[in-house]
């Protein structure tokens, strides 16, 4: 191939379309648990995820309800992933072996809010949340009935590997995908950059700021105890007691079951068997959605 401009017009998209093949393949789950943030700076205060006091009758002044001191931040960064192809391969026609290279870029790039965000819903027994205690914690404030704080747990400890439970189903999620730019697939093909001129390589890559950070704790639940159906349920109710600081319930009900690997067999035998124990219907088959994921 002659090398012009427009030789690597055309070589970039090619490129750029594999790119955009990988990520169309990349089978990304984590808009099932996280909400996505746009970012204009540095990051982000999430101060405003402790006040949830919810929808009141209104009889009398409003109750106007004044935001935390408290302060939450998740600070984005950025990542990039960058490959040099050889000009003597573009000059002997063999860019051709690039092409699945890229394509893997881009279910790289794809796959990447999975691995931070599940890979930090993974660290939430040792990482805090908006109200200084741990993401899963015995220990959370939280209210009763008449509004009086009392504390509250989203976490069972044991021995065995953890298992999530997660409502995904409102507008604020438990956990928080944060973008301040997202990731653009981009070239250096100039023959008069320093970079290509020394090494005879044009780089092509992905660059993009980001980062993952908890929502509410109390659309979570995180259990060490082996999974079974009487521990599936008990961390159901836990989250079922959950209130507002008015004292009025969350109506929080998990709709997926996060689970490593290794707990895959037991996540679907407990929610996709439609008989069990010998021919015993299943109550909890199809109850939640499971993801299985390699990232906790």
């Amino acid at each position: 191939m002659i090398i012009d401009a427009s030789s690597l017009r055309d070589l970039f998209t090619g490129f750029s379309t594999s790119f955009n093949k990988g990520i169309g393949a990349a089978p990304s789950r984590w808009d099932k648990v996280a909400m996505k943030v746009p970012s204009s700076a540095a990051g982000n205060n999430y101060s405003w995820l402790t006040d949830f006091p919810g929808i009141r009758e209104w009889v009398g002044d409003r109750i106007v309800h004044s935001l935390s001191a408290a302060r939450y931040v998740v600070e984005n960064k950025e990542f990039e992933l960058t490959v040099g192809v050889r000009r003597k391969d573009i000059e002997d026609d063999q860019y051709g072996i690039y092409g699945k290279r890229f394509e893997g870029i881009g279910y790289e790039t794809a796959m990447h809010p999975d691995d931070l965000v599940f890979s930090l819903l993974g660290q939430g027994t040792v990482t805090r949340c908006f109200d200084g205690q741990y993401f899963f914690d015995p220990d959370h404030p939280n209210y009763d009935e008449q509004g009086k704080e009392i504390s509250a747990s989203n976490f069972t400890a044991g021995d065995g590997p953890a298992w999530y439970l997660v409502d995904g189903s409102k507008p604020l999620m438990p956990m928080i995908y944060q973008e301040r730019q997202p990731f653009v697939f981009e070239q250096i093909t100039n023959n008069e950059d320093s970079y290509v001129f020394m090494k005879g390589e044009y780089l092509y890559g992905t660059r993009g700021r980001s980062n993952a950070g908890f929502g509410l704790w109390q659309l979570a639940y995180c259990s060490r105890a082996e999974l079974t159906s009487a521990n599936f349920v008990a961390a159901k109710v836990a989250m079922a007691s959950y209130r507002r600081s008015s004292g009025k319930t969350l109506g929080i009900a998990p709709t997926h079951m996060v689970v490593p690997p290794v707990l895959e067999e037991k996540a679907r035998q407990l929610l996709n068997a439609t008989l069990i124990n010998g021919g015993e219907s299943n109550v909890w088959a199809g109850s939640v959605e499971l993801i299985v994921t390699p990232y906790l």
